[in-house]
């Protein structure tokens, strides 16, 4: 196994790419810009002195808004805001303008650095776009410590409001190497995902950055023609996109359109792949490895990864870069092998925390473990299945439905492009199965059901179903699963339109 050096930091990771590679492309905008490490290097010390020089101490919180266009002026800021020893605090300019101002309020910014055509709240002391910083470029000598805290990411509130996430600079340097000789993905010239800014995703994808053979291609806006265009011209070694991108990627058909041949790793994120759906990636990529990632906002850098196998389709693997997984039963203690429980996971980073929240950090971060909130299993050999998210487990009367479960079912069916289920409210046995579809052509109700006969117990079919143009998403392509809830309403009301 290779060794962590828990003494780095991404700043410094930068300095030292920045003087072996300085001309090396790092970060390509499509359409627009593109970034080498000797300029981002520059840069990010032209923001850190600029912040000093304002009377920032070590420990401020800087708010960073931007688009998803702007990704090399938020680079250059995100690097500049820890090498000044603050917490930089990511924002995409997708959100709506009461995200931004809780965000910001809630972690006490200092000061907001954003893109030329966002508008941030009046929150702070004062409000900058980064090219308008006076400051100098030379190295910065203000000493940032491993265990100081980098950067605050706001979960993606699909469940309630967003919560700020803390992060060390060891966390985020976990698994980084500056040694040449160890550079990931050493064959793709670029890597390529559409990820927003702030997310986790995103986040990850800037660091992979700095230890990366490839240089980053982002797409500013996701859509499955732009995206698989971008594959076929630049010749994209490697894409990583979230299942809600997969999903679309197939039902646009990209496969017959564009040249993908020269993918050879594929990884999705933030989810596990539907089995339908991982396999129908394995065919629009034949030359691709496709791989799934699962972790979340609080557990990085934990992680399962797995291979997709079509001897083990729902599993999402086993622990990667030294990291632990663990099952615990209702009573407490681990769980045997295909007992279900609640997913634990531990890094040898160390874990993160939730910034000034003591009560719900104390409650998910245990001895260095994080609490998942999904249930899963074991298999003997060590393999995680996912059966659902605690919180959407649907209890029905003396059953438990796992709504993964049903979504799997409705991707089997050709007609199905999407599908979500949630519990709805039921007057005698609390919840049954709700669920939303999108389909690719006409297809009943009834069909469905007849369908779903074959592969779900009669507890697990959907009382509802309700054919939708589009499923309800936030801005990092999550599926909002309350406003589902309000579109499918209680089963002993009137169906809504569109429902059966």
């Amino acid at each position: 196994m290779v060794g962590h050096d828990l003494g780095l930091t991404l700043p410094d990771v930068l300095a030292r790419r920045a003087q072996e590679e300085p001309g090396r492309p790092a970060l390509v905008v499509a359409g627009a810009r593109e970034l080498s490490f000797g300029d981002w290097d520059r840069r990010a010390n032209t923001v850190a002195h600029a912040l000093i020089d304002r009377g920032l101490a070590a420990g401020h919180r800087v708010g960073l808004l931007f688009d998803e266009r702007d990704w090399i002026d938020f680079a250059a800021a995100w690097c500049g805001v820890m090498r000044a020893g603050c917490v930089a605090v990511p924002l995409s300019g997708r959100l709506a303008p009461a995200e931004v101002r809780h965000a910001l309020t809630d972690c006490s910014v200092t000061a907001v650095l954003h893109g030329s055509g966002a508008e941030p709240p009046d929150v702070g002391e004062w409000r900058a776009v980064p090219a308008e910083l006076n400051g100098d470029d030379a190295p910065v000598r203000r000493g940032v410590t491993p265990g100081a805290l980098a950067q605050i990411i706001y979960t993606s509130g699909t469940t309630g409001r967003a919560k700020g996430v803390g992060a060390t600079h060891a966390n985020l340097a976990y698994g980084v190497s500056t040694n040449p000789r160890r550079r990931k993905l050493a064959h793709s010239r670029h890597f390529l995902h559409a990820f927003p800014i702030g997310s986790n995703a995103a986040q990850t994808m800037l660091s992979n950055v700095l230890d990366a053979r490839p240089a980053a291609l982002t797409l500013p806006l996701f859509t499955p023609a732009r995206f698989a265009r971008l594959i076929e011209s630049y010749r994209v070694g490697t894409v990583f996109v979230v299942p809600a991108m997969a999903i679309e990627l197939l039902n646009a058909g990209v496969r017959e359109k564009y040249d993908l041949s020269s993918v050879r790793l594929l990884g999705s994120t933030a989810a596990g792949l539907p089995p339908a759906v991982a396999a129908g990636m394995a065919e629009a990529f034949p030359e691709a490895t496709i791989v799934n990632y699962y972790t979340s906002t609080e557990a990085a850098p934990a992680q399962t990864v797995m291979i997709v196998d079509p001897a083990r389709p729902a599993s999402v693997g086993r622990p990667s870069s030294g990291g632990e997984l663990r099952i615990i039963g209702q009573d407490g203690s681990p769980a045997g092998p295909g007992e279900q429980g609640e997913v634990w996971l531990r890094s040898p980073a160390g874990t993160r925390a939730y910034y000034r929240d003591r009560r719900l950090t104390d409650d998910v971060f245990k001895d260095g473990w994080v609490r998942m909130g999904d249930v899963g299993y074991l298999d003997e050999e060590g393999y995680l299945y996912l059966v659902d998210r605690e919180s959407d487990v649907i209890k029905s009367g003396a059953h438990k439905v796992s709504t993964l479960q049903v979504e799997a079912a409705l991707y089997e069916h050709p007609a199905v492009a999407e599908a979500a289920v949630v519990g709805i409210p039921h007057p005698v046995l609390g919840r049954v199965p709700g669920a939303a579809v999108v389909t690719r052509h006409p297809v009943t109700a009834a069909d469905l059901r007849a369908f779903l006969l074959d592969r779900l117990a009669r507890h697990e079919l959907p009382s509802r179903l309700l054919f939708l143009p589009e499923l309800p998403k936030n801005h990092v392509g999550k599926v909002v699963k309350p406003r589902l809830l309000d579109l499918l309403g209680p089963a002993d009301a009137p169906p809504p339109a569109g429902s059966t």
